[in-house]
């Protein structure tokens, strides 16, 4: 197995650290203020999912602010278990177009529209996540 020197495995975590913060964070603000360019497609998600619980404004405010505070709390170490669990339940729902939209995520022979690989590429969020969780999961171990 190869062991990363501590400095580099550091670097690398910063690194993803501060990627997720940027992602979540611009995420959520443009939800905030309603400037978000996947409106349109949570929306829907929403009328199809819970908009018996919630009404669509609240939701996006609520969604937004939850966002930026996931990307807060990912710059923050000792929170780094709360960042990936509140990840994971936000991930988890940006998946779910792909199962109740699949008009608009998916085309034919498996491809994805735009749309669709908007939501796959969050894959990669979930690989940079699970670097800083195992990483610093690591560290304590």
């Amino acid at each position: 197995m190869v062991y990363l020197n501590k400095k580099l495995s550091n670097q690398i975590v910063w690194f993803n650290r501060l990627a997720l913060f940027v992602v979540f964070f611009w995420f959520g603000f443009l939800k905030i203020f309603g400037a978000s360019p996947a409106k349109d497609l949570v929306s829907h998600l929403h009328r199809v999912t819970i908009s018996n619980l919630i009404s669509a404004e609240p939701f996006f405010i609520f969604l937004g602010i939850l966002e930026c505070v996931i990307g807060l709390i990912w710059l923050f170490p000792q929170l780094t278990k709360m960042a990936f669990f509140l990840f994971l339940c936000q991930m988890f729902t940006t998946f779910l177009p792909l199962i109740f939209l699949t008009s608009e995520t998916w085309q034919e022979n498996y491809g994805l529209t735009l749309a669709g690989q908007y939501i796959i590429k969050n894959v990669v969020l979930v690989a940079s996540a699970y670097t800083v969780y195992a990483i610093e999961n690591n560290k304590k171990n």
